[in-house]
């Protein structure tokens, strides 16, 4: 936190807003506006307190629309990989270029509630918006309607919407509920902001842990629910419209009243493009830049003006902390995809981690400012606000050197990545006695293969091309036998030994190229009978499996225990047990015989299932949320506190951009500069170290201020420079 002065400046909204909360206050003021507006009549208050009942409605509609967002957001990377069947790094751009546009918006919409159309108009008519993006999202997740073509279009076009909608409300809807109280209620006014701070985290906790479970755990249309999954956001973000509209009338209304930051701009471009005009030596140089735009601008504009750009200085490192942080809802949870998502008494969904963050946020605040904090000032340490945002970046930095140590764990079990000219190849010896098998020119498979033996780790094969045709030799029981097979690179081969009509045969058969995604299960049948088999799993799938060796394609399945499946023959019906298919693993099943009535069945396990656990990725989110709320909470307050009140609102809107800039960083290095994830993971935790060490020597040169005797210093120095100005020539102007 910021000084007792500071504190005493700020609300409590202010003071306990996580990174979204503080997104959402953006307006030409903190306070209603004053002035000689229309007289506005007064809301009915809640029993018999000093609170407007125009609040309750205010609150809903807010917990209803965070729900919608980040229920929809949740979902979003997986729907991206698994429904559209794009790559990680495209997945990962395309949800990061969603999250800046999100952070880009809110800039539009506070200038056409602050210049145009009041908040009022501006939430309703945006809201509609944001309603028919989320709508046109849901029905583009539907599988059976049209071409994949038709599904991304629609998915863009609903993003964009959703976008637009969700920042362009965000500048007025806090705002909207502060215009509710009368001045003499301020107190009121501060407890209603942290109650809507509390519906922000509540709807975003209740809306990432559901979300995830109507995707995954509900099957429609033969695979994840996506549309249920942005159908129910979709929902509530409609009764969120009809929640707010519902109290209309109710309203303290106020109307706009022009957009301080188009002032700021403006006022920053004409002393830039003054200052270009004027470069004579004849000319007196100025205290600052900003000065050369007196001609046109007050004082106190340019003084206020000249507090905002020192702040806004200091923001320029910021946007690499989100860079980080927003990644919880892509790498991170693509990460969780690779990972057991076992708990015991429940099985997480991997999406559903995301919902650590807004939990932690609610549990360290209180932690923060009544234990941490008031220990550090008893121990007499000058624990600034510069060093407790450069703390916040260092703990997310080292949450993603955590991440970086968990992705090589991951990778420990997964396929080797395979580069031109190589190829991988193992044995399955289905044969009764063991099978000595030798390539020619090539030093594989010293040992001879034993009789159902578990497969070892697949060998590599080093072509001299494309593909190339290998000779193989079998030696069983004295006897040698030759066949020749066509080998292409980077493809994963197992060659399977049988015996066949008193002989020994073999087949090559195609295995996974890697580990099946979103944590999914792989199994394949090879049937030894000499009868073919019709197989069902889960009740569901349905595998016929031809006679003498055939095998089948892999099929996907959820991480289960699968013991009630069934096999049909020319004899009869028998049970099927497969007993547990894990996380990320992929199985072959060989179905020996049929023996006393019971189906014979040998499984081995192709690719290791996930060993990592979840559980794993717990202290990376504590990390980042303790990081967040040093570095959000902190940094927001102490730039409030650095800054004169009528241009809070251009400081949100350079902190909401950082967030833009941030979440852009990441889709730039997501595509253009593709690398294996622990890599990328470590490049983002020493840019982040580098970066707070660039913004530490920033605060250490940092004088902090107080706005009102900066604006009582550039009066008095007004006064004693008004007789040193000569002619200049402007574009409009001629002193």
């Amino acid at each position: 936190m910021v000084g007792d002065k500071a504190r005493g400046e700020m609300n409590a909204f202010q003071r306990n807003e996580s990174k979204e909360t503080l997104f959402t206050f953006i307006s030409a003021g903190d306070d209603p506006p004053k002035g000689d507006f229309p007289l506005q009549k007064k809301s009915p208050k809640l029993c018999g307190s000093n609170y407007p009942l125009s609040i309750a409605f205010i609150v809903v509609n807010e917990f209803c629309e965070r729900f919608s967002y980040y229920g929809m957001r949740a979902v979003l990377t997986l729907y991206f990989l698994s429904f559209f069947h794009w790559d990680e790094n495209l997945s990962t751009a395309v949800y990061h270029a969603f999250s800046a546009l999100c952070y880009f918006t809110p800039v539009i919409g506070a200038i056409m509630a602050d210049s145009w159309l009041g908040k009022y108009k501006t939430i309703i008519y945006l809201s509609i918006v944001y309603v028919v993006g989320h709508l046109i999202k849901s029905v583009g997740a539907i599988p059976s309607l049209g071409n994949q073509a038709v599904h991304v279009v629609l998915s863009m076009v609903g993003l964009f919407l959703i976008a637009l909608g969700t920042g362009g409300i965000k500048p007025c809807v806090s705002a909207f509920g502060g215009d509710q109280f009368e001045e003499e209620h301020t107190s009121e006014r501060s407890k209603f902001f942290s109650i809507f701070y509390l519906s922000i985290n509540a709807g975003s906790l209740i809306s990432t842990f559901v979300t995830p479970v109507l995707r995954g755990d509900v099957k429609c249309f033969g695979e994840d629910c996506y549309a249920l999954a942005f159908g129910v956001p979709a929902a509530l973000m409609v009764l969120a419209l009809v929640v707010f509209i519902a109290g209309s009338g109710l309203y303290r209304k106020t109307p706009p009243q022009g957009n301080v930051l188009l002032e700021v701009c403006k006022c920053i471009g004409f002393a830039i493009k003054n200052r270009l005009k004027n470069r004579s030596r004849e000319i007196p140089k100025r205290d600052h830049w900003l000065d050369w735009a007196s001609e046109k601008y007050s004082k106190q504009l340019i003084g206020e003006v000249k507090m905002v750009t020192r702040v806004l200085f200091l923001f320029i490192p910021l946007p690499m902390f989100w860079a980080l942080f927003d990644q919880q809802g892509s790498r991170w949870t693509l990460q969780a995809t690779k990972m057991n998502a076992d708990f015991g008494i429940y099985v997480l969904q991997p999406d559903q981690m995301q919902f650590l963050n807004p939990l932690l946020i609610l549990v360290f605040i209180p932690i923060f400012d009544f234990g941490l904090y008031p220990l550090i000032n008893m121990c007499k340490l000058n624990f600034t606000p510069i060093r407790k945002m450069a703390t916040g970046m260092i703990l997310a930095g080292l949450a993603f050197g955590l991440a970086a140590v968990i992705e090589v764990k991951i990778n420990e079990t997964d396929m080797p990545r395979l580069v031109p000219k190589e190829s991988l190849i193992r044995v399955l010896n289905l044969a009764k006695n063991p099978v000595q098998v030798a390539i020619q020119d090539k030093d594989l498979f010293q040992q001879p293969v034993e009789s159902f033996q578990n497969p070892a780790e697949y060998s590599k094969l080093i072509l001299n091309g494309e593909q190339q045709s290998l000779h193989f030799t079998l030696q069983h029981q004295g006897l040698t036998l030759a066949f020749n097979y066509t080998v292409k690179e980077k493809s994963v081969y197992s060659l399977i030994v049988f015996e066949a009509e008193g002989s020994l045969s073999s087949r090559l058969i195609t295995d996974l190229e890697a580990k099946p995604e979103n944590g999914l299960a792989a199994v394949r049948f090879i049937n030894a009978l000499s009868q073919d088999v019709n197989l069902t799993i889960d009740g569901k799938s349905f595998i016929a499996v031809q006679k003498n060796y055939s095998a089948s394609e892999y099929s996907l399945l959820e991480r289960d225990i699968y013991n009630n499946g069934k096999c049909i023959t020319e004899t009869g019906e028998f049970p099927l047990e497969l007993g547990l298919l894990d996380f990320g693993a992929s199985y072959t099943v060989v179905i020996t015989n049929i023996s006393g009535g019971a189906l014979e069945t040998w499984k081995s396990e192709d690719i290791k299932a996930n060993n990592v656990h979840m559980a794993w990725q717990l202290p990376q989110y504590l990390l980042i949320s303790a990081g967040e709320v040093m570095f959000s909470i902190t940094g927001l307050a102490f730039s409030y506190s650095q800054s004169p009140a009528s241009m809070k609102s251009v400081l949100q809107a350079g902190w909401l951009l950082t967030v833009a800039v941030g979440n852009t960083f990441v889709l730039i290095v997501a595509e253009a500069a593709p690398m294996a994830q622990w890599a990328e993971f470590v490049l983002f935790t020493v840019l982040l170290f580098a970066v707070c060490i660039i913004f530490s020597i920033m605060g250490y040169f940092y004088v902090s201020v107080d706005p009102e005797d900066l604006e009582e210093k550039e009066e008095k120095r007004e006064t004693s420079s008004r007789g040193n100005m000569i002619g200049l020539v402007t574009q409009k102007t001629k002193l």
